[in-house]
């Protein structure tokens, strides 16, 4: 069997295996993102796999790109109506909240562990960000949602706040290699990265919107490796201008999703599919990387970090950012504990790796060793947390219907899926007596996992899933003779 014919088998089964671990996870109780780490440890040079791998740019890289992808999906994903509600409160948690869980880690740091206060800032730089992703599917594998804003509030923080634990990890790096660079040159360069990141990210946004709707590709396969290229050409180009490239796809993937254009579900469900792809890629690399025969070294110092990130510097952070914020005391503590760690920090630990810092693998190692504990603890407690808050409802699937609605470029209609409530005035009506606005139409109804074509006599029941294909302008009116309330909003 030749080399490249054993890698791709090898990569296959790998594959594989961290696929049914994603469907065991739920059943286990445990993290799916923790199974991952643990396929790639059992099959890195300390496991019975026996790969050897040791290359940290390589992780890097791999890292790097996958967390480009997965911040643009989960910015194409995101409900704006509903992001914009918690902006101010979002941005605040992404980037005081982010700054001061550095400060709180690097002074813990510099003092439990007799270092540097560059070498403590730089490791609380590194574990500064959380990971929404893997805190929605730790919900989802328990059948579990959080309250609308709280859970939007989550979502946008994590996902904006990469780009500020990787300026932080990045200026801590420069700091440590030249001593007399003032700490104050770093404001200059967080303006500059940001700005550029966040210009760059705008532009491409709008660009594309544009782009999609008039190149008029011959085969319906190439708009995915369009939007792929997109993704690729705004984080490289990006950086290679001195911005945020993360910062630039997120607000990127953001104003695409937040656009029409054509074949936009089928483009959001593939970016979906990619992510997980690179969540899982990414996990496993990171767990070769890892050689677990070192890190019983670093357990007693890397509890300690765990323990004061999760119980001390998470809601210290969370509480001053939000200070100011109309919040019960309950949304607080459960923003605090889903603090969780995740890929992030593990591929900010290569970093130092790759520019020589003193003590490099150490930090790598307590950085590992610390986001297995902030998984294990919190992410096996989150569910319990948030229903001992009253801050959980129950989780509702989105039903797969048969048909998919791609409207053209600036069509006024589309199609919107509607759940008639228990107290619906609709149920036990007949479609002919809903007076509907003339220009909607109900396409399908979903009752009991069957599907019914709607005819004049059809009676609605409470419960039942529809599909309404309805000019935009409609669709309050729609909304009211189903009973449901305007702010719930409907999702396309």
């Amino acid at each position: 069997m030749t080399p490249i014919e054993y890698s791709v088998f090898l990569t296959s089964v790998l594959l594989l295996f961290a696929i049914l671990a994603s469907k065991a996870s739920s059943r286990l109780g445990v993290p799916g993102l923790l199974l991952f780490l643990a396929i790639g440890m059992l099959a890195g040079s300390d496991g019975p796999g026996g790969i050897y791998f040791d290359d940290a740019f390589v992780a890097q890289a791999v890292g790097v790109v996958a967390l480009a992808l997965i911040l643009f999906a989960g910015g194409l994903d995101t409900n704006v109506a509903t992001a914009r509600q918690v902006l101010g409160k979002g941005l605040t948690l992404s980037t005081l909240g982010v700054l001061l869980t550095a400060a709180c880690v690097g002074g813990f740091a510099t003092w439990i562990l007799d270092i540097s206060l560059l070498q403590g800032m730089l490791l609380g730089s590194i574990v500064s960000s959380t990971d929404a992703a893997a805190v929605f599917s730790i919900l989802r594998s328990r059948s579990v949602s959080l309250k609308r804003r709280t859970g939007a509030l989550l979502e946008l923080e994590s996902g904006s706040n990469d780009p500020m634990a990787v300026f932080l990890t990045i200026g801590m790096i420069a700091l440590l290699a030249q001593p007399d660079r003032s700490p104050w040159s770093l404001l200059t360069l967080f303006v500059v990265q940001m700005s550029i990141g966040a210009l760059a990210g705008w532009v491409v946004g709008k660009a594309s919107v544009h782009l999609l709707n008039r190149i008029r590709l011959d085969s319906d396969g190439l708009y995915p490796v369009l939007t792929l290229t997109l993704v690729l050409f705004t984080y490289g180009g990006t950086a290679l201008l001195g911005g945020n490239g993360f910062l630039a796809v997120y607000l990127a993937g953001i104003l695409i999703g937040d656009g029409d254009f054509i074949h936009k579900r089928s483009l959001i469900r593939f970016h979906d599919g990619l992510a997980w792809l690179m969540q899982i890629a990414m996990f496993l690399v990171l767990g070769l990387l890892v050689f677990p025969s070192r890190l019983p070294s670093v357990a007693g110092a890397g509890l300690a970090v765990a323990f004061f990130l999760m119980f001390v510097a998470r809601p210290v952070s969370v509480f001053v950012s939000l200070a100011l914020a109309r919040m019960s005391l309950r949304e607080r503590v459960l923003i605090s504990w889903v603090g969780l760690r995740g890929a992030a920090p593990i591929i900010l630990a290569t970093f130092p790796k790759l520019a020589g810092v003193d003590g490099a693998d150490e930090l790598f190692n307590l950085v590992f060793f610390a986001v297995l504990a902030s998984v294990l603890l919190q992410g096996s407690t989150i569910p319990l947390v948030a229903r001992w808050l009253r801050l959980d409802v129950p989780l509702v699937r989105r039903k797969q219907y048969p048909i998919e609605f791609v409207p053209p470029a600036k069509s006024r209609s589309n199609m919107f899926e509607m759940q008639l409530p228990p107290d619906s005035p609709a149920a036990g009506k007949q479609l002919v007596d809903l007076k509907l606005p003339k220009t909607s139409l109900i396409v399908l109804i979903n009752r009991d996992d069957d599907y019914l074509a709607p005819r004049g006599g059809t009676v609605l029941q409470a419960g039942d899933s529809i599909l309404v294909l309805a000019e935009t302008q409609d669709v309050p009116a729609v909304r009211a003779i189903m009973g449901l309330l305007a702010e719930e909003g409907a999702e396309d």
